[in-house]
């Protein structure tokens, strides 16, 4: 299949392209920007006018709940839903049911992932066996079937030995170890931020240092051991200011945040709004405005969905019962768009929080349109309207602290490996 993508806006953050250029692929791969190859004749054309062309979106947390929980999503639906919001790569949390924690299962799910030929999943695998918390698991036979780094998802690890041998092992083999900090004593029981938002609404809180103090005690852990760590969710201002340090002192150490706590604090909770309870809290409006920033600086790596569906009868409870997590696949892009218009940040270098910046924290070469590279595409109009309903999503989970809202931004056309897997 030849394709010829014409008259787009062709933004490309790891090379530097951000200018209206034709795009031409061939048996999957890209051949040519701007100049047509020597007879090339394509199969298909695409117009791409007053659209933007940039690589397929990289999502650095989505949890596809397959294995174990099918009945609040499954493969299909969730991958229709990374197509259908321009992601053609993802990675998957080992929180699954059985969790991650052998080969055979990792295998499993990447075949299954593979036959439906939508987007390239990237498995995490399991720290120790079964989360407990207990034992390491064979890091080195999980990253034979296919892991692409190891982490505890939202599971406590409350024993700083094994967590050290972890890293031990880890920086042994060149594997990442990812962790979302939260002390799990100061986070007992807790589901929102601790300020005044929590306090008016009677919610038991967490405070800010549960993820400060974890934080802490993993950056002296990366200073004992040499492991290369990516710290999952930073939610705080003072999370913030360690990674800083941190980076300023050489650790090899990378970060994300999710799209809810680019936007949203303690306060959209609202009225007991149980779509806003996430993991971690949302916090206060100091804390997103530092996220925000160091997003825009470059502290901060990359953005991620946190993709979490939920069925419907886990969040029509109180608030305090409520399963944490939100949706997010289909929102990716227009957040992030959003957030750079409200943060004046550039295109070429807002697309490269969900592109190339996941790419090189996964050590990938994709998330860019090189020649010769695999041809994931994403062909999106950034002044397109829409309004985030449940009917809207292709997501089986309709949960999200957005519904509601009106988007800017729509994918119309996604590819992988040069073929179409969304059109809309």
């Amino acid at each position: 299949m030849k394709i010829h993508i014409k008259n787009g806006r062709l933004i490309d953050p790891k090379n530097k392209i951000d200018r209206v250029a034709d795009l031409y692929i061939a048996a999957g791969k890209v051949v040519s920007i701007s100049k047509a190859p020597d007879a090339f004749h394509a199969n298909r054309e695409i117009d791409a006018k007053n659209l933007i062309v940039c690589p397929g979106l990289i999502d650095l947390a989505a949890r596809l709940r397959e294995p174990g929980f099918e009945y609040r999503a499954t493969l299909e639906s969730e991958m229709d839903a990374a197509v259908a919001g321009g992601v053609t790569s993802l990675v998957c949390p080992p929180d699954t049911d059985p969790v991650l924690d052998e080969p055979g299962l990792v295998e499993m799910l990447k075949h299954r992932a593979k036959s439906l030929n939508q987007a390239h999943v990237y498995p995490l695998g399991a720290l120790t066996q079964g989360l407990a918390g207990k034992v390491l698991t064979e890091m080195a036979e999980l990253h034979d079937a296919g892991c692409i780094g190891f982490s505890h998802a939202d599971a406590p690890l409350i024993d700083t030995t094994l967590l050290m041998r972890a890293m031990e092992y880890a920086a042994t083999f060149g594997f990442t170890v990812w962790l979302r900090p939260q002390d799990t004593f100061l986070a007992e029981g807790g589901v929102a931020h601790d300020g005044e938002v929590a306090t008016r609404l009677g919610l038991a809180a967490i405070p800010a240092c549960a993820e400060t103090i974890a934080l802490s005690t993993i950056l002296y852990l990366m200073r004992e051991t040499g492991a290369r760590v990516h710290i999952c969710r930073l939610s705080s201002r003072d999370g913030v200011a360690l990674i800083r340090q941190a980076k300023a002192e050489g650790l090899p150490v990378t970060c994300d945040i999710s799209i809810n706590h680019a936007h949203l604090c303690d306060r959209d909770i609202g009225y007991f709004d149980a779509n806003a309870n996430l993991m971690p809290p949302l916090r206060d409006q100091r804390d997103r405005d530092a996220l925000r920033a160091a997003l825009s600086d470059g502290a901060i790596d990359a953005l991620c969905s946190d993709h979490t569906p939920v069925d419907e009868d886990a969040k029509q409870v109180p608030f305090a019962e409520a399963e944490t997590g939100a949706t997010g696949l289909e929102l990716l892009l227009p957040l992030t768009l959003k957030w750079a218009t409200e943060q004046k940040v550039p295109l070429l270098d807002a697309l490269a929080k969900i592109t190339s910046e996941p790419a090189r924290i996964l050590g990938l070469n994709n998330g860019h349109l090189g020649l010769g590279q695999t041809a994931d595409v994403c062909i999106f109009d950034p002044a397109a309207p829409w309004r985030v309903e449940a009917k809207a999503l292709k997501s089986q989970g309709k949960n999200t602290p957005f519904l509601g809202y009106e988007m800017l931004g729509k994918v119309r056309y996604t590819l992988m490996a040069g073929h179409g897997v969304y059109e809309g």
